[in-house]
């Protein structure tokens, strides 16, 4: 729990965006530009398409990515394994993981690029616009014929295929996959004190939770015998506004579709009215946290660790009310008002964690390498480290591992970042049930049985991962730096009641004269083209 503590930690803070090191030669002559995928290079011969190695005679490419300044990438124990296994060795031209954008941003723009972009998640207007310049060349190709892994969870996942192929018909990124995902964000969680001293159970019902919030309010039971207890507690609402919505049907915060496959714009719906009113009513009655536009996380958290907490969200109950993990604090159910709730199911995908560029003489070698990292054996490596440091097979037929020791005592999860670039960044595997086999214990079952009860029933990914075109991205851009600013603020307002909710039809006029109808308009096309696969 150590190691998702931390790891989750970072994910969360982070912008998920490298001192750029000195620049190792790259390859003199490049793959042909515009390359449709197909293997073509001279080295494609000398590729192995099974087994290991990959490659008889040894090859060095070089790599960019995000270097979060613990462990240099050479002296990583899973680069030093992959070379051994493959051959095929890699010389390093990373970045700060804070800075990492711009320096990325600096490179395309120099020409001076790495044979391969590993982690440091490429945009979606990257890969549109540097794939169709022919920086990045197509992999659909390669990964037909060198990649039999990926593709077979491109076959039987095809949302996943589609949702990494642009508008031009080219695959040119690899994913991270995680086909066991759950949550699209961290949860709501009920303080399990409070309700045992109230004697209630999870609420089901959005006058249950009303109920619920106001004895918090009225009846002490913390026990401190002061009204200090602070029935819902947010920051900003960003950590709730999109579990509170699926009362009224609504899958996400901005963009999401119904399913009939109609887009719709949250801001815009009469289920954001309701949920504007219901927070108002909360509000007015001391009910949400009165610090709510002011807080930080960090004194959200001192409020729970002071057992004053309710309701919250956090990615672990125990993470805001401090102590050990802990199966007595429920996990939030949607619940349900005149309309049945819903809720968000993550998407099990984050683009642009792989990218080969023009530069690479061994695209077929290179595509092989990665592929590894697409099987449960190379996702293990990838994820901890070689067996035998900090893991080893219990039964290696089905992928059943136990921890071990850390070497010298200290905190696995960071040493565990000094043995592979998996740490706080998003890297090219798969996720599955089989590479967490093993480390999960009584916790982690109850989580995912609490999720598989009171989430994934009622959830579905709110919006697929879609491709808009150069100049769909430049006007969603414009118009959502505004119109974003402005619902934020009316948010607030509403809530608060700075604006009273007898002018939803001016603010709602206000949106539409902003852009919100072309937002639906936009993301309709997009996704028309996505659901249609072209």
């Amino acid at each position: 729990m150590q190691k998702l503590k931390k790891t989750w930690a970072i994910l969360l803070s982070m912008t998920m965006l490298f001192t750029l090191l000195a620049a190792c030669g790259s390859s003199d002559k490049p793959a042909a530009e515009g390359n449709s995928g197909n293997t073509s290079s001279e080295s494609a011969s000398d590729v192995s398409k099974d087994g290991f190695p990959i490659v008889k005679e040894p090859i060095t490419l070089t790599m960019m990515g995000q270097d979060v300044g613990i462990q240099n990438w050479q002296d990583m124990a899973f680069f030093k394994e992959m070379e051994k296994k493959t051959n095929i060795k890699f010389e390093f031209r990373n970045a700060p993981a804070d800075s990492f954008d711009t320096k990325r941003n600096l490179v395309f723009a120099s020409g001076d690029y790495p044979d391969v972009f590993f982690s440091g998640q490429l945009q979606a207007s990257d890969e549109v616009n540097y794939g169709g310049q022919g920086v990045l060349i197509p992999l659909e190709g390669l990964i037909e014929e060198y990649a039999p892994n990926l593709k077979k969870i491109l076959d039987e996942n095809p949302d996943i295929r589609k949702s990494i192929t642009t508008p031009d018909g080219h695959i040119y990124s690899l994913p991270n996959i995680d086909l066991d995902a759950g949550w699209y964000r961290g949860p709501l969680w009920y303080n399990g004190k409070f309700l045992k001293a109230l004697g209630m159970e999870v609420p089901k019902t959005i006058d249950e939770l009303y109920t619920y919030l106001k004895r918090v309010k009225e009846e002490d039971p913390n026990g401190n015998g002061k009204q200090d207890e602070i029935p819902l507690a947010s920051v900003k609402l960003d950590d709730l506004r999109m579990w509170l919505l699926g009362s009224w049907g609504i899958y996400n915060e901005v963009i999401y579709s119904d399913t009939q496959d109609k887009v719709h714009y949250t801001p815009m719906e009469p289920g954001y009215k309701e949920y504007l009113t219901f927070l108002n009513k909360l509000w007015t009655e001391g009910l949400l946290d009165k610090e709510t536009f002011s807080q930080t996380d960090e004194q959200k958290k001192a409020k729970g660790k002071n057992n004053q907490l309710g309701l919250f969200s956090d990615y672990h109950a125990y993470f805001t009310l401090g102590g050990e993990p802990s199966m007595d604090d429920p996990m939030y159910r949607p619940v349900d008002s005149d309309v049945k709730a819903v809720a968000a199911k993550h998407p099990g995908l984050a683009k642009g964690a792989f990218a080969i560029t023009n530069k690479n003489q061994h695209p077929e070698a290179t595509m092989r390498w990665v592929d590894y990292l697409y099987s449960t054996e190379g996702a293990e490596l990838l994820s901890n480290g070689p067996e035998g440091i900090l893991w080893e097979y219990v039964n290696k037929d089905d992928h059943t591992k136990k921890w071990l020791d850390v070497p010298g005592g200290g905190d696995r999860e960071e040493y565990r970042a000094t043995l592979t670039p998996d740490y706080g960044v998003v890297v090219p595997k798969i996720t599955n049930e089989d590479t967490k086999r093993g480390f999960s214990g009584e916790f982690d079952a109850w989580l995912k049985k609490e999720t598989d009860e009171k989430i994934l029933p009622i959830a579905k990914v709110p919006f697929p991962s879609v491709y808009l075109s150069q100049d769909e991205q430049s006007e969603v851009s414009s118009i959502r730096s505004d119109l974003d600013t402005y619902v934020k603020q009316m948010e607030a307002k509403f809530v608060t009641g700075q604006e009273p909710l007898t002018n939803w039809d001016k603010y709602l006029e206000t949106c539409k004269k902003m852009g919100g109808d072309r937002i639906v308009e936009i993301y309709q096309a997009a996704y028309d083209r996505w659901n249609t696969g072209k």
